[in-house]
């Protein structure tokens, strides 16, 4: 018999107690995160039941008030940066900040607020290619920051719980961890699917619709179009982007996931299961018919939103012990996952040239350096297995004992005799951080082979 057949109306009413709560505690673990210099309980309860229309009104005030963006600006203050295009710093821009603050209140008030040029910078990838950054001016990152907090709360609450990139309260862990529980629960055939400079090619008209369908300030649509269309100057040249979203803005990732949440909810309704951190998103299916429909449907919707799959980056497999697949950082395999190529490429691109052979520093001093640097590294990938951390000791040593060997007037790399000469105990008396043992210590502490943990929370209301 069905449920409600046996049950009495108390206990119906119990049960539908118990899931309020439940939500209700999900709710406040979520959103736990909203500025309360923004969102007041009246707001916090309009976003939890809903409000009429549903759609925001009047937030300009919550943006431009001096609270909220002296909030911002120490939102701005921690995440660093250098300057923008002005050439003021973080620190310049605080040590006036009362009346930079009310300057910035004035401007927005008044519609007088014109934002600063972006300045364009290059930073190195892993794979030896650069990433262009766009670095706004410290004020304007300040009101950035100001609207971020204002409208972040009204888009999260309806994003896809298989969304996990720059959301409040979610990170890589989480996603690699559904990556893995989907693996194990048997859909093996995967589309790993790459957007061909995602970021670059943001339709601004697209995007600022899809603002529109939960904001109705015009101010904040305003603002957030001029923040689309700031100039960018690099040298010498200069630009006004006719599309994209720069990379290095504070409000650019949270545009990202707005645009692209419309294609969460198209895979939703196929029934196709996904897996999204930002740009960088698999589908885990059942079947090859399965997998192929799914990718027919992103290539499909793309076309229909200004994007493009990258035809190289983009691949239909099917997760076996002998093939698979990369995603965020980790190469994933049937029951296994490890660091991936690229991965150990990126640590081994930030020791090499703090390991130099002729490096003039005491080996105690390099350690000390570049400790930090495989500290942070093993904090990602600590949820695999020991052997594949085996290798990356080695060759970090091998590193160290070149250096060595070099100062004893030797050419070449170490070889084994040099092993004899600084066994590793050598290192490991002079504090260099192995990722072995770190990784036994880890493994200690859980009661089996360390796996990503995605708390019960998030399994909320969706």
């Amino acid at each position: 018999m069905d449920q409600l057949d046996t049950e009495t109306e108390n206990e119906r009413k119990c049960r539908e107690k118990a899931i309020q709560a439940r939500e209700a505690r999900w709710f406040d673990w979520k959103y736990r995160f909203a500025s309360a210099d923004v969102w007041t309980e009246p707001m916090l309860t309009g976003l939890r039941e809903g409000i009429k229309g549903k759609k925001w009104y009047s937030l300009a005030d919550k943006i431009w008030s001096e609270r909220s963006l002296r909030s911002a600006y120490a939102r701005v203050k921690k995440n660093k940066g250098s300057a923008g295009s002005d050439g003021q710093s973080i620190t310049a821009f605080g040590a006036c900040l009362e009346s930079n603050v009310g300057r910035l209140t004035g401007e927005l008030q008044s519609g007088r607020y014109r934002r600063q040029a972006i300045k364009r910078v290059e930073i190195p990838k892993a794979d030896g290619k650069r990433r262009p950054l766009g670095i706004p001016s410290v004020r304007d990152r300040v009101v950035e920051a100001s609207i971020k907090a204002a409208i972040e709360p009204i888009y999260d609450v309806d994003f896809h719980p298989h969304s996990f990139g720059f959301r409040p309260g979610l990170g890589c862990k989480d996603a690699l961890q559904a990556v893995r529980d989907h693996l194990d629960a048997g859909q093996p055939w995967v589309v790993d699917a790459d957007i061909q400079s995602y970021f670059d090619n943001i339709d601004h008209d697209i995007l600022l619709s899809r603002v529109a369908d939960k904001v109705n300030d015009g101010r904040v649509i305003r603002w957030l179009s001029k923040a689309l269309e700031t100039p960018i100057f690099d040298g010498l040249d200069q630009w006004t982007p006719e599309k994209g979203s720069p990379q290095g803005s504070i409000l650019s990732p949270l545009l990202a996931n707005i645009y692209l949440d419309d294609l969460d909810w198209v895979l939703e309704r196929a029934d196709i299961t996904f897996v999204r951190y930002a740009d960088d998103f698999v589908l885990l299916c059942d079947s090859r018919e399965q997998a192929e429909a799914g990718l027919a449907l992103v290539a499909s919707w793309c076309q229909e939103n200004a994007l493009t799959l990258h035809p190289e980056k983009t691949h239909l497999l099917e997760v076996t012990r002998q093939d698979g697949f990369d995603f965020l950082g980790y190469h994933f395999r049937a029951g296994n996952h490890w660091p991936s190529d690229k991965g150990r490429k990126n640590l081994r691109t930030k020791l090499r040239p703090l390991t130099k052979r002729n490096n003039g520093k005491s080996i105690e001093r390099i350690i000390e350096e570049i400790t930090p640097v495989i500290r942070g590294w093993f904090h990602y990938f600590k949820y695999c297995r020991r052997w594949q951390l085996e290798k990356m000791d080695r060759w970090i040593r091998g590193r160290l004992r070149s250096i060595n060997r070099r100062r004893q007037k030797k050419k070449g790399k170490a070889n084994g005799h040099d092993h004899q000469r600084w066994p590793n105990s050598y290192f490991e008396a002079r504090g260099l951080f192995s990722l072995v043992a770190a990784h036994e210590t880890f493994c200690e502490s859980h009661e089996e082979i360390p796996r990503w943990h995605l708390p019960d929370l998030l399994n909320g209301p969706h």
